[in-house]
């Protein structure tokens, strides 16, 4: 018996190793015998960096930056080299992310991207030939301007004075925008970005009405962000000549996306499809029994290029099995079964606060997962295909 678990971190919680080794526990908690193969996904989220850097035998630096509330924070870059290219690996939830804004301090109308674009000065000072960044677990929706402006874009308001972006809100200010101090050398670079294709800036499905929400955003404030990401995009595009409104992964970790497409003539990639480039997966789940996979929330967003929905489709090649455990359970989760999730199991077990459930959360995993086995192993024996013994408790 083969079992093989790709989860991804539950965010502010538990990276994607810590949720590998639960998962493992409960697995030879079952049964020892099992073999296992665990391989700790990233989707450009919190560990993207370490993880890269560790597999491509890199080093990290130190870098004192602005973060989300716009106070001076320790953050940092990796870096590694490949085919004698010197390579920069910027985490975006490492400077900006969610974690990082303080619970009584979440609004995504006053959280920044400034520190992404000081981080990008230091890798550029650094004097790299790439810079791969991760979009994801993000605590901002400013579009990315807030990082422009660290580059050296300008933004004027309708009397064509300056605006210091700080956060969402003050895009509604910008009505236009210059270019001609922007760092000459990203035109000498390539950036790829990691994100979440399905996420657009503007719209019905913009970033600020599917996600403001989980930033702190009010109903009232989702309008006002939204309107604010729509006259940011008119500057845009009057200024560059690009529409971001609706380009994939434009509103990739609040519209990061878009800023980087604007200002720093980034590719933007799937982001499991760009970090296939560095874990290959395929091998290991095809002659797996069941694969496990993990998310900290299963919903109705979790079909669109999320790891487990990844780590689905990649199984249904070979007809493999695949059950997920979750902090949450979302709405819209069963649309995961149409995206080649077989089961699913949230690991809470009876009701707590959040700071409790977090605590618990490496012991509830590895109970849930002992716990999915022994109903597999059921379901296994009443079809009288072994393969699963029942151990005791």
């Amino acid at each position: 018996m083969k079992i093989v678990i790709v989860p991804s971190g539950f965010k502010e919680c538990l990276d994607s190793e810590d949720v590998a080794a639960a998962m493992e526990r409960g697995v030879k908690r079952f049964d020892p015998s099992i073999e296992t193969v665990v391989i700790p996904m990233i989707d450009g989220g919190e560990g993207f960096v370490k993880t890269i850097i560790r597999l491509k035998g890199g080093t990290l630096v130190e870098k004192q930056v602005t973060g989300p509330v716009c106070k001076e924070i320790n953050s940092y870059f990796g870096v590694y080299k490949e085919h004698g290219k010197r390579i920069a690996v910027i985490e975006m939830a490492a400077v900006a992310g969610l974690k990082l804004v303080p619970r009584a301090e979440r609004n995504p109308l006053k959280t920044t991207t400034y520190g992404v674009g000081e981080l990008i000065t230091a890798a550029l000072d650094y004097g790299v030939d790439r810079i791969l960044i991760g979009c994801g677990d993000s605590g901002t929706s400013d579009g990315g301007a807030g990082m422009a402006q660290a580059l050296g874009v300008q933004f004027l308001d309708k009397h064509q004075q300056p605006v210091h972006i700080s956060g969402g809100e003050d895009l509604l200010k910008v009505d236009s925008l210059l270019t001609a101090n922007v760092d000459r050398r990203l035109e000498d670079i390539t950036i790829d970005v990691a994100c979440n294709w399905q996420n657009v800036l503007c719209g019905e499905r913009g970033v600020a009405r599917v996600f403001g929400p989980q930033k702190g955003a009010t109903p009232k404030q989702v309008d006002l962000l939204s309107s604010a990401l729509e006259q940011y995009a008119g500057a845009i595009q009057q200024a560059t000549g690009l529409d971001v409104r609706t380009l994939p992964g434009s509103g990739a970790s609040g519209g990061l996306g878009a800023g980087l497409l604007a200002f720093t003539n980034a590719t933007l990639h799937p982001r499991f499809e760009i970090i296939m480039d560095f874990i290959n997966i395929d091998e290991e789940i095809a002659t797996a029994d069941i694969v496990f996979t993990a998310e900290g929330s299963l919903d109705f967003q979790t079909p669109n290029g999320k790891i487990p929905s990844e780590v689905a489709r990649i199984a249904k090649m070979s007809h493999i099995p695949v059950i997920a455990l979750t902090g949450t359970i979302g709405e819209g989760a069963d649309l995961n079964y149409k995206a080649g999730i077989d089961a699913y199991s949230c690991i809470i077990q009876k009701p707590v606060s959040l700071e409790l459930a977090m605590k618990n959360a490496p012991k509830w995993i590895e109970e849930s997962t002992y716990s999915v086995l022994r109903k597999v192993a059921i379901g296994w024996r009443m079809t009288n295909k072994g393969g699963l013994k029942k151990v005791s408790s």
